[in-house]
């Protein structure tokens, strides 16, 4: 076993931690958000509800319609990082160095 092991293992029991809270959080949630807009407190927290509009251009119908030297002229590239986690299967499994 390397040493990274407990930096996964604790990585992955943390993200299973939020798993479950993230479940506890939902219908409380629900409920707030069934108040209404405006702003609510608690004995140490203020909770504020807004609702907005938020739009989503299709890429696809967009790809049909422009060419594809203008979507290229106008695309950014970001980089971006994902870290997953997931059960153990010792398949494909990178160790250190």
């Amino acid at each position: 076993m390397s040493n990274i092991a407990p930096l996964i293992d604790d990585f992955a029991l943390l993200k299973a931690q939020m798993a479950d809270l993230e479940e506890k959080i939902k219908p409380l949630r629900d409920q707030i958000e069934a108040l209404g807009e405006g702003a609510y407190e608690g004995t140490f927290y203020r909770v504020t509800v807004s609702k907005s509009e938020r739009a989503n251009l299709d890429s696809k119908a967009v790809r049909k319609k422009l060419s594809r030297q203008f979507i290229q002229a106008n695309t950014t590239y970001t980089p971006v990082t994902t870290v997953r986690v997931t059960g153990r299967t010792a398949v494909d499994v990178k160790t250190e160095g």
